[in-house]
């Protein structure tokens, strides 16, 4: 395995694996426990929208995720303004904190005024979408036959995640759609897929692409220890 970048906003690894265990770690990923509102008591909405489409705006919000929370974590956020104002993530008061603070809920006019509170608790992507903590995705890294000058300079001029490597007249390579029909225009039997994967992973912030790594591979490991133990 190799790491091809490695920012608390994406990691790219580089791993011998076949499909079915990349789908596996990518599936895995909705089984992370995430903080999400889950509950709105609104008490007072003068606002344009609905207090049900209110409380689904409040849900997407993306509140940071914290190691020491648990299946029994409950946070309370409160939000009271008064317009004429746009009313913000960040004018929820409580104790998480809210990743993206100039995220706007709705507007108040004139003497319109919105009192509620929200409540955030853990969940999981399998239950709602708001509960998903980023973007997993994969391909295959190519194997390119150098076959012709032609294709030599298109892999060695390439723009994907890893520098082309040349070994026994073949080349491994991340190649974009343009440089693919390129390549098939001069020989459509240069490319196929090798055994090495590119595994990448691109956090919404609520917490780092490498904890949604180590947690989803965990949580993958449980989910075969449970089936090893029902099937023994």
């Amino acid at each position: 395995m190799t790491i091809i970048q490695n920012t608390p906003e994406k990691i790219i690894i580089r791993i011998e694996a076949n499909e079915p265990l990349a789908n596996a770690i990518r599936r895995s990923v909705s089984e992370i426990p995430v903080l999400a509102i889950d509950e709105v008591d609104v008490f007072k909405n003068d606002s344009a929208l609905y207090d049900e489409i209110l409380a689904h705006r409040l849900g997407l919000i993306l509140l940071k995720n914290e190691k020491n929370m648990n299946e029994k974590t409950k946070i309370e956020f409160k939000l009271v303004k008064n317009g004429p104002c746009v009313v913000y993530a960040e004018d929820l008061d409580g104790s998480g904190e809210v990743v993206y603070k100039k995220m706007p809920l709705t507007i108040l006019g004139d003497d319109h005024k919105l009192e509620l509170v929200a409540t955030a608790m853990l969940g999981k992507g399998m239950e709602h979408a708001k509960y998903i903590p980023g973007l997993c995705y994969y391909r295959h890294l190519l194997e390119v036959s150098s076959s012709s000058p032609k294709i030599d300079r298109i892999v060695e001029h390439s723009k994907g995640l890893i520098k082309p490597e040349k070994s026994e007249g073949k080349w491994i390579c991340d190649l974009n759609d343009s440089e693919l029909d390129d390549i098939e225009a001069e020989d459509k039997e240069a490319i196929k897929d090798s055994s090495e994967m590119l595994l990448v992973i691109e956090s919404f912030g609520n917490m780092a692409a490498k904890d949604i790594l180590l947690k989803a591979i965990n949580a993958l490991s449980d989910n075969l220890d449970l089936f090893e133990k029902k099937i023994s």
